[in-house]
């Protein structure tokens, strides 16, 4: 059964520099399977308007699925290595996603992903970055 569900999140480049994104939106939250999905739609404040995102998750992955004007499919599984194409409205770029940690603590009633990652973009220096995802489902 699909449940209403608030998602937040957080994406931290660890650098000199660092910087946050945060968006927190309202979404759908359900178990298929063996997996729980989040399914959002993007807003003009993640430049992505226009765009469903949608998050499987399981125990020991977890991977992020874009669909419209930004397409992707993201996965992270740890201490694993995977090429992505990420396809903007300006192009499309190539991905290397090198998942150093996975944690995931999530059951029925919502809960919170935790991945650090490094992403090299076209051969650049990698970015560390931190991916926090927290969902907390609604009661009608």
């Amino acid at each position: 059964m699909k449940k209403k569900a608030i998602v937040s999140v957080i994406s931290r480049q660890i650098s000199e520099d660092e910087k946050d994104i945060e968006v927190v939106t309202p979404g759908e939250f359900y178990k298929k399977d063996d997996s729980y999905y989040v399914v959002y739609k993007e807003t003009e404040i993640s430049g992505m308007e226009g765009t469903t995102t949608t998050l499987k998750i399981n125990p020991d992955s977890f991977t992020l699925i874009r669909m419209g004007t930004t397409t992707t499919k993201m996965e992270f599984e740890e201490n694993n290595e995977k090429l992505v194409l990420y396809n903007t409205p300006y192009g499309v770029m190539e991905l290397k996603i090198t998942t150093k940690d996975l944690k995931v603590n999530v059951n029925d009633q919502g809960g919170d992903v935790l991945i650090n990652y490094n992403m090299t973009i076209g051969g650049q220096k990698p970015q560390h970055t931190e991916l926090k995802v927290n969902i907390k489902t609604q009661y009608n």
